[in-house]
């Protein structure tokens, strides 16, 4: 390759305000999505997943509700468990009595698998939006120590009044995201604006306490992750249809930088796969669930799954640096009957680099 040649390549690049770092491909290899299947689907309305693994068995769970996606207390999480990534079978399924269940996550901690699940109070009947009161609200726990025996629903101390969702670990303690209503304001239904997202912290999974602030106000879905020396980085799903913020904190996560992304993303997942961040989300216009890498700052799609309508809250397994499985939720397939169905999905992916 000629020295004219490459100067020639580099004046295009100039040319076209071309930035090298972001077309590196160490950055944002190409990735192939194959094997897509629905795994689950029962007549109810079907989502919110997550995927862990956990002592060689892999583990799906999603929230399941025959009256479909609102606030009703027939809602129930369910868990599946499989040897292969392909067949599985129900290994646990939870109610709370007069409790909406759902957003289940996993964390693999102190030797066991926990399912988190938030829950609104319903009563004995599906409870009307204007009704919504997140002041009650309260998370609850499933948990195993081997993958058969499962102990729930267990209350969890400190968390009423907050809507849990993801959770994390570190330096032996367990981190959980828990939104409530600034000073449990009791103006006002459902959630608005005046709502702060925190991290809880607990020594044993099941009893919490508040530990740092991701989101002083406006606060909503929020996926965490901890780096080798405690830092976080996180992903705030944004007010209403406002975008999407990049979140960073030092230890001991008092001080945040707060940057927002250039989108919308419904039900956020964070995961590092290899080296890289990958995010994972529900694009608002014409709804999708896409998949992008996380460079500094910028969202870089590599996938848009099979998806429409109600879909999103991606989890996901990396099996290795350039192998992984991802689980979503979708309303884009009909019965034979011709009816909208909701169900839970899998697909395959693999790095190309």
């Amino acid at each position: 390759m000629t020295r004219q040649f490459l100067w020639g390549l580099l004046s295009l690049g100039m040319l076209l305000n071309v930035c090298p770092t972001i077309l590196s491909a160490d950055e944002m290899p190409t990735v192939k999505v194959s094997n897509i299947r629905r795994v689950f689907h029962n007549g109810e309305h079907n989502a919110f997943t997550d995927m862990v693994r956990f002592q060689g068995r892999y583990y799906l769970t999603f929230r399941s509700c025959p009256e479909g996606h609102m606030i009703h207390p027939t809602a129930s999480v369910i868990i599946l468990a499989s040897d292969d990534l392909q067949m599985w079978q129900q290994v646990h399924r939870f109610r709370v009595k007069r409790r909406d269940t759902r957003d289940p996550h996993f964390l693999v901690f102190q030797e066991r698998l926990f399912v988190y699940t938030g829950t609104w109070y319903s009563g004995e009947n599906s409870l009307d939006p204007s009704l919504y009161d997140m002041n009650h609200h309260l998370g609850y726990a499933a948990w195993t120590a081997d993958g058969e025996k499962w102990h729930s629903p267990i209350m969890l101390d400190g968390t009423f009044g907050h809507y849990i969702w993801r959770a994390a670990t570190y330096g032996g303690k367990a981190y959980l995201c828990g939104r409530r209503k600034l000073e449990f304001e009791i103006d006002g239904k459902g959630e608005g604006r005046e709502i702060e997202s925190l991290m809880l912290e607990s020594e044993d999974g099941l009893i919490w306490r508040k530990k740092a602030i991701f989101q002083p106000i406006e606060g909503d879905e929020t996926a965490f992750a901890f780096e080798d020396d405690g830092s976080v980085l996180a992903i705030g799903r944004g007010f209403g249809r406002e975008p999407a913020q990049v979140l960073r904190a030092q230890k001991p996560w008092i001080e945040w930088d707060r940057v927002p992304l250039d989108r919308y993303i419904g039900g956020p997942l964070l995961v590092r796969w290899g080296e890289r961040w990958v995010v994972g989300g529900r694009r608002l216009a014409g709804p999708k669930t896409l998949m992008y890498w996380l460079v500094e700052n910028q969202l870089h799609e590599f996938a848009e799954l099979p998806s429409g309508g109600d879909t999103s809250y991606p989890g996901f397994i990396a099996l290795s640096p350039t192998r992984a499985v991802m689980s979503w939720y979708s309303s884009h397939e009909h019965d034979a009957g011709g009816n909208q169905i909701t169900a839970i999905y899998l697909a395959d992916l693999e790095i190309h680099d």
